[in-house]
């Protein structure tokens, strides 16, 4: 018999709301989950405020202390997960102030999650947003010396080198070239990298394994979510990822009734599409204002979540 959401967090203070699979609280995240019980979570799925050179809104570490400002949320992270659970975070990249050179905050934030808290990198992924605008301006517009960034790292982290995961729950449609491989039939043949394609290529698993380059464009213009902080006159949250990103990790990486957490959880996506694929969840936000806009995720979503059915090609 599963756990209830109810028995994992009995120290939470009042939910900021609620809905049938789980819940949004106020507050900071890291004190938040310290009144969570230990391994208790399955999925840790977040997007944390990134480190840029410019300080925005929501409250971003400078990329010269990220890591110390990322670490004692990273051990209540290892603390909480499951024995095979996973972590998965989104990071953008930034360039150093002044200068046409990157960053590496995120590798320097792999090494100590992995050497120091004994996390594993199940495997990194690459979120591409193929209408994400040319930047920063300086260098890719005005001298034209750098190409636009249009890349996240995502790392993938686990406390054991086998976490829960099934590639079956995220197939994507078949090319129309594999269609007609599979239609037609496929001769062994051996491939000049040296590789022995046997005839097993040609059997029909009900679609492809997708990469680990996940191109998902971030435009939701005409929401129901932006709609109504509009109509509100709330502030929608600057930097929000995809809601097919969220279901890719989700239904990759838990079954149904899993509990799944996002300690940054701004306007709610996470919890949204959980919430839609019958898993608990529970959301932290320390901003109020992005809160009161993520509820609006929940209202009169049919259409959005059928589109996103469509979209995702999912067998």
């Amino acid at each position: 018999m599963k756990t209830t959401i109810l028995e994992h967090r009995p120290h939470l203070p009042k939910p900021f709301y609620k809905q049938k699979f789980g819940a949004a609280y106020l507050g900071d995240s890291l004190a938040l989950m310290q009144k969570l019980k230990a391994d208790s979570i399955n999925l840790i799925l977040t997007s944390p405020p990134f480190a840029l050179t410019r300080k925005k809104e929501y409250g971003n570490a400078s990329e010269d202390e990220y890591v110390e400002w990322f670490l004692p949320f990273a051990r209540e992270f290892r603390r909480l997960l499951k024995a095979d659970g996973s972590l998965v975070i989104d990071l953008g990249g930034a360039y150093l102030p002044g200068v046409p050179v990157r960053s590496i905050y995120q590798f320097e934030l792999l090494v100590r999650l992995c050497k120091e808290l004994d996390f594993f990198l199940a495997q990194e992924f690459y979120h591409y947003n193929p209408a994400r605008l040319p930047s920063p301006a300086e260098w890719v517009t005005v001298r034209r010396i750098r190409t636009k960034d249009a890349v996240n790292v995502v790392w993938w982290l686990s406390k054991t080198e086998f976490p829960k995961a099934d590639n079956r729950n995220v197939l994507v449609e078949y090319s129309d070239s594999m269609k007609k491989l599979l239609k037609n039939g496929y001769k062994p043949a051996l491939r000049p990298s040296g590789h022995d394609i046997s005839n097993r290529f040609s059997k029909d698993n009900d679609g492809a394994i997708p990469p680990n380059l996940l191109s998902l464009a971030n435009t939701e213009s005409n929401s129901v979510y932006l709609r109504r902080c509009k109509e509100a006159n709330v502030k929608p949250h600057p930097a929000r990822f995809p809601p097919a990103f969220a279901k890719f990790f989700i239904e990759f990486l838990t079954d149904k009734d899993d509990l799944v957490l996002d300690p940054f959880a701004g306007s709610n996506t996470t919890g949204y599409i959980a919430e839609r694929l019958g898993r608990q969840w529970v959301a932290f936000e320390i901003e109020k204002s992005y809160l009161e806009g993520s509820l609006y995720r929940f209202e009169a979503d049919d259409d959005l979540f059928s589109i996103l059915r469509e979209n995702d090609k999912v067998k």
